[in-house]
């Protein structure tokens, strides 16, 4: 039985989906973000940040997105959960603190949610 895929016309509500066009929208983010994988990266990374994004050809608007630290902003720009995360480790910010500023909740507000009944 082949599995049936939504029809991209009637998109489900206030949901992204990452597709091929989100991946081209955010390759550069999503590229130096992977490039944290190497602990040299990381490094460099963490002793010069902006020289860092200026090798990977971030723009402007995604340098910014970058130093706020706006996930979700950055999510919207193309970059993938997956590739977000690697950032997220090398400043700090691990899957909880970027999931409450995605959901507009403070780190402790977030945390509470995670225990409550029915959680998502």
């Amino acid at each position: 039985m082949t599995a049936q895929q939504l029809d991209p016309r009637n998109p489900i509500p206030d949901i992204r989906v990452f597709n091929l066009e989100e991946s081209h929208r955010g390759y550069r983010i999503n590229r130096m973000c992977n490039s944290l994988t190497v602990e040299a990266n990381r490094q460099a990374y963490r002793n010069d940040e902006e020289a860092y994004l200026e090798d990977y050809g971030l723009n402007e608007t995604e340098k910014q997105l970058i130093r706020q630290r706006d996930w979700a902003g950055l999510n919207a720009a193309g970059g993938n959960i997956y590739f977000l995360l690697k950032l997220g480790f090398v400043v700090g910010h691990g899957l909880y603190r970027m999931g409450a500023q995605m959901r507009g909740e403070s780190y402790e507000e977030f945390l509470a949610s995670r225990n409550a009944k029915g959680a998502r």
